[in-house]
């Protein structure tokens, strides 16, 4: 399964490669990082049909993820990509107009990785 994380605080990656190790070695799992919204839409624009799900952060500088996944929503229809949006903000207004735009989950940072790994169906 293909992920694209999209988050401008580029230590996430890390965060991630850490705390999927077993997985990524297994190949149950790969990882590829965007560290802005324009970067993730030029990704998907040469990548589309490899990414299974976008792990998307909410507050970024320049496109936000609210703007990322409008884009992505409308443009990336065929197969529709699952978009986990993620914020450090736990408040209603962005949990609905995420929920709006087609969101298919909704995380609070800092990510709760066994959470996620459950979601994912990746627990052991």
């Amino acid at each position: 399964m293909k992920i694209l994380v999209v988050d401008d605080e580029t230590d996430i990656q890390t965060l991630f490669e850490q705390r999927f190790r077993k997985e990524i070695r297994q190949k149950l799992v790969e990882f590829v990082f965007a560290f802005s919204g324009e970067d993730a839409l030029n990704y998907l624009n040469h990548h589309e049909h490899e990414v299974v799900l976008i792990l998307s952060d909410i507050n970024m500088p320049g496109m936000s993820g609210i703007e990322l996944l409008r884009q992505i929503k409308q443009k990336h229809l065929t197969p529709p990509p699952v978009v986990m949006m993620i914020t450090a903000y736990g408040d209603a207004e962005n949990f609905n107009m995420a929920k709006q735009l087609g969101a298919d989950d909704f995380l609070t940072k800092p990510v709760d990785f066994n959470l996620l790994k459950e979601k994912l169906k990746l627990v052991s």
